[in-house]
């Protein structure tokens, strides 16, 4: 093997954030140095797979794994944190059994089974998010659960007061119109005849106000979009599903999902509410995007579009955990600008970074509206063979044009979930982003805040935790009460 290109271990000790014995618990956080600004006051939540193997059987894939929830309250007195799993019927049923039972997202195995013979049994693994004076822990294609915001205790499936049922797709990421309090979300349903994607409006106390449909070329997968005042927007990338091979040959998503280049990228944009306007697509390529990060619109009737795109879908390299990322491709942030009335892209910028980011956030506030500064995490030895997992904490500006401040942590030591954006209630340019850290070597979680806009500068207060917690996936804040 020539030396050059044999595959290295970039992740050492990989391993010990995946394998291990999750505990549920409650305390006070003593473990704190630096300083949490005195204006820090509400709740962080994070969602993310925290358990992979059961009876001797380990899930392949980092989508399979059972949902924990965690919370880390910023109280006048303390922070407390907060854990429990999702009590699913996936959980409970496995538990009962001692063993696996249902299909995941990478993992099937002989005598597997799905929800109602249709559909993933989920984790709801994937975000969680304050909602009409309750918590929803989400997971893919399926319906959320109610969780109680304080204690994480699971209440059962949230169906929107009945207007939606267990089998109905819904999406991991519901986005919210800071300007009115509504929800949006979408789910696709993939019929061979004709693929659709259903997209869902609710008020803010949970209400349906409409459900809009628009057919699909083709049965591509898609996980998340954007939300500007008056549109929805999805990238509709190539990576396709073969849903009656997921039914008819019992093969798990990832064995039922195609990546088809040669049928191009599309950018679908369609209206929220009007009805004298009709969706359209503009060509985009041939990436694929997992995650957007925002959208507005602007004068002269365009539409601003950011999102990260990677050269090929990042899923197969979600697999076998841990040994992950081993051939990711690179991902940069990207910017389309589409005109509206002309239906068509007039501009594509792209910044330079291509270490394979993920999870972009931004100040959630400015969602529907102009804004420059996004965070993401990234992968340092992008282009390198070898497992590897994510290690810097980026900050980029589209004013800029680039993403200059960065913080990496070391050699055995990892990041984890979307980096939380909150900003300080009387000053917005005074603000922090909350992140997950493991070091481990020395099998420790800690939790760190940073200077919003001098990441590079390092932590500015990191908070030590009893137990190890798993390095999640999506996450958000609910500010207390004033």
């Amino acid at each position: 093997m020539n030396p050059k290109t044999a595959a290295e271990d970039l992740a050492p000790l990989l391993e010990r954030a995946f394998f291990f014995s999750a505990v549920e618990d409650s305390y006070i956080v003593e473990d704190i140095s630096g300083v949490i600004p005195r204006w820090l006051r509400g709740t962080y939540y994070i969602n993310g797979p925290a358990r992979f193997e059961r009876a001797g059987m380990r899930y392949k894939h980092w989508l399979d794994g059972d949902g924990m929830v965690c919370a880390l309250r910023f109280g006048d007195d303390a922070i407390r944190f907060t854990n429990r799993f999702v009590q699913t019927p996936k959980l409970r049923d496995e538990e009962a059994a001692g063993r696996l039972v249902y299909r995941g997202f990478g993992t099937s195995f002989p005598g597997d089974k799905l929800r109602r013979g249709l559909m993933l049994e989920p984790p709801i693994n994937v975000s969680a998010y304050p909602f009409a004076g309750t918590l929803l822990a989400f997971g893919e294609q399926a319906l959320p659960f109610e969780l109680d915001p304080v204690t994480l205790e699971t209440r059962g499936e949230y169906d929107f007061d009945g207007k939606l049922s267990e089998v109905t797709p819904f999406s991991a990421h519901a986005k919210w119109d800071p300007s009115t309090g509504h929800m949006v979300n979408f789910g696709v349903s993939f019929s061979a005849v004709q693929p659709t994607l259903n997209v869902y409006e609710f008020d803010r106390n949970g209400a349906m106000l409409r459900r809009r449909r628009h057919p699909l070329k083709y049965q591509h997968s898609i996980h998340d979009f954007a939300l500007s005042d008056n549109y929805v927007v999805f990238h509709l990338g190539p990576l396709l599903m073969d849903f009656n091979k997921f039914w008819q040959k019992d093969v798990s998503v990832m064995e039922a999902l195609s990546w088809e280049p040669d049928k191009g990228t599309t950018i679908l944009v369609a209206p929220r509410e009007s009805k004298s306007e009709t969706a359209f697509v503009v060509n985009a390529g041939r990436g694929y995007s997992l995650h957007l990060t925002n959208c507005f619109e602007s004068e002269g009737g365009l539409l601003i579009v950011d999102l990260l795109e990677l050269e090929a879908p990042v899923y197969p390299e979600y697999q076998p955990v841990p040994d992950m990322f081993r051939t990711v491709t690179p991902c940069r942030p990207v910017r389309f600008v589409i005109h509206v009335p002309s239906k068509t892209l007039v501009e594509r910028r792209e910044m330079e970074y291509g270490l394979a980011p993920d999870f972009p956030s931004f100040d959630k506030r400015l969602t529907c509206k102009a804004c420059d500064d996004f965070w993401m995490l990234g992968i340092s030895a992008t282009g390198r063979p070898g497992r590897k997992f994510f290690d810097q904490l980026a900050h980029g500006n589209w004013k800029q044009g680039a993403v200059k401040d960065i913080y990496r942590v070391s050699p055995g030591e990892y990041l984890g979930g979307e980096p939380a954006h909150v900003a300080n209630p009387k000053d917005a340019a005074d603000a922090v982003i909350i992140t997950e850290y493991l070091d481990a070597w020395r099998d420790r979680a800690e939790i760190l805040l940073f200077e919003a806009g001098h990441v590079a500068k390092g932590p500015i207060a990191r908070l030590g935790l009893r137990h190890k917690i798993h390095l999640g996936f999506h996450t958000s804040f609910q500010p207390s009460a004033r």
